[in-house]
């Protein structure tokens, strides 16, 4: 059924190309443009949505075999994902239940017991509490009871999810709304990861505006590689979870002249032509396909910063194949440029945007029309930060 999604999706862009639309929404939405600055709001959107929903906090082939691990700092959450010798994926808050030292430094690594380095406590694969040191002089205590604190994870399409609140009743699967099937289209748990790197950048959301918003690319983009772009979109929905991709449908080359496709053989596409477009995973990823090297998609995984005013990418490049070594520096040439790219011009155009709106000198900021995927967002953040704890899990019902 996802292919048929897929293809579903095509003739709709199709549709709209041979036409000359796109899909509007019926209003323009105006939001506070304090919401990108307030300190309390911001907190509210740490607390309420990065704290209480699935974040993706890596990809499968980062950690493929038992014993591997990746530890991580998640909005000053440390935590520790293993994959046990079964092959299923652990999320524990890397901390010793001792004095809550962490267990790890983070990066990635393989092991199958953790040891605490602050007085030698030890862990299993399975999080239990299997060794104290010198335990005739520490007293007796009950070690089932101080296993690691345990994380919900899920790991779905070669992607890891894992939520922040131990005692979360959240649904995870219910959460991602069937999109986990048509991710699944990439087939990135079987991809290479070539490379990883980290961008300061603006508010979260000023940035999460950015990979939903085509309507700048001709604009913003025009010196590198929007000149010849429309800035018309598509935008497409699974809950929160949003795919914006353009009405007008071409290939990329790597020979340098873009191929119109056959829509007369659309069964026959292979699955890079039909996943074009930005593939947005609510609140902090969004994934684009690129030709460098090789079929390869940018991974950026996107986490607020100390305040309102910052945040942190670490783009992932993801590759179909291991690349030889001619490969390998079209890779990086790719990668490169699309640093450059966010960096230098989504990222920094956002860190100005913001010093007009903390002014306070303009009152809102505007969604169009055609700005449909911004209005669903900006929809979401409301939604989960004015619902409950006990009310949480029934949003995301189907």
């Amino acid at each position: 059924m996802s292919r048929e999604k897929l293809i579903e999706m095509a003739l709709n862009n199709k549709k709209h190309s041979d036409a000359g639309t796109m899909e509007y929404v019926d209003n323009i939405l105006e939001i506070p443009a304090a919401n990108y600055y307030d300190a309390d709001i911001w907190q509210k959107e740490v607390d309420l949505i990065f704290k209480r929903t699935p974040l993706v906090l890596g990809v499968s082939k980062e950690i493929p075999n038992p014993g591997d691990y990746k530890s991580i700092d998640a909005l000053g959450v440390p935590v520790l994902i293993t994959r046990d010798s079964d092959g299923n994926l652990n999320a524990y808050l890397n901390a010793c239940r001792h004095r809550g030292a962490a267990l790890v430094e983070n990066g990635i690594g393989n092991k199958k017991r953790f040891g605490c380095p602050y007085h030698g406590w030890t862990y299993g694969e399975d999080g239990s509490l299997i060794g104290i040191a010198s335990p005739e002089d520490f007293g007796s205590i009950d070690k089932a009871c101080k296993s690691l604190v345990r994380l919900p994870v899920l790991e779905k399409a070669g992607i890891i999810w894992v939520i922040l609140t131990p005692d979360s009743k959240v649904d995870m699967e219910k959460f991602l709304f069937g999109y986990d099937e048509l991710l699944g289209m990439f087939n990135l748990s079987d991809w290479h990861v070539f490379s990883t790197r980290v961008l300061k950048g603006p508010n979260w959301k000023v940035a999460y505006d950015g990979y939903l918003d085509l309507y700048h690319l001709p604009v913003l983009h025009s010196e590198t590689f929007g000149k010849d772009i429309s800035n018309q979109a598509n935008p497409y929905e699974w809950g929160p979870h949003q795919r914006v991709s353009s009405p007008f449908m071409f290939i990329p080359s790597t020979e340098g002249e873009d191929i119109i496709p056959d829509y007369d053989k659309i069964n026959e596409w292979p699955l890079d032509d039909l996943m074009g477009g930005v593939w947005t995973i609510f609140p902090n990823v969004s994934i684009a396909s690129f030709m460098g090297g090789g079929r390869a998609v940018l991974l950026s995984q996107l986490m607020p910063g100390d305040n309102p005013d910052e945040s942190y990418t670490t783009q992932y490049y993801l590759m179909e194949n291991k690349p030889n070594k001619q490969q390998e520096e079209e890779a990086n040439k790719q990668f490169d440029f699309l640093e450059y790219v966010v960096r230098d011009e989504d990222y920094t155009t956002g860190i100005r945007l913001q010093k007009g709106l903390k002014t306070g000198m303009i009152d809102n900021v505007m969604f169009g029309k055609n700005e449909g995927a911004g209005q669903t967002f900006h929809g979401w953040v409301d939604k989960i930060i004015n619902t409950s704890d006990e009310d949480l899990p029934n949003l995301y019902k189907e």
